[in-house]
């Protein structure tokens, strides 16, 4: 990062994104790389309730922050039939 102060917009809770990306330009005219930050808790406050926030680099940058509801499918199924003994 280049010491930049980027605006950060904050939900209707007043907490911070879980996921913040970066777009980094590249130099050579190409298309831009993305940086991906995650946000985790810096600490535990009063009562044990997260009060701060921190961002730390996720180099792999995958797409998490999908809601994930108890009828929801899993990304990935194994192969086979769910009766398979074969294996």
């Amino acid at each position: 990062m280049d010491g930049r102060v980027l605006p950060l917009l904050l939900g209707p809770t007043g907490h911070p994104p879980k996921t913040y990306r970066i777009p980094v330009p590249d130099p050579d005219g190409g298309p831009p790389t993305v940086l991906v930050y995650r946000r985790v808790p810096r600490g535990q406050g009063k009562l044990g309730l997260t009060r701060q926030w921190k961002y730390e680099y996720d180099p792999e940058g995958k797409h998490g922050s999908r809601l994930k509801w108890p009828w929801s499918k899993p990304d990935a199924t194994p192969p086979g039939k769910p009766d398979d003994t074969d294996v």
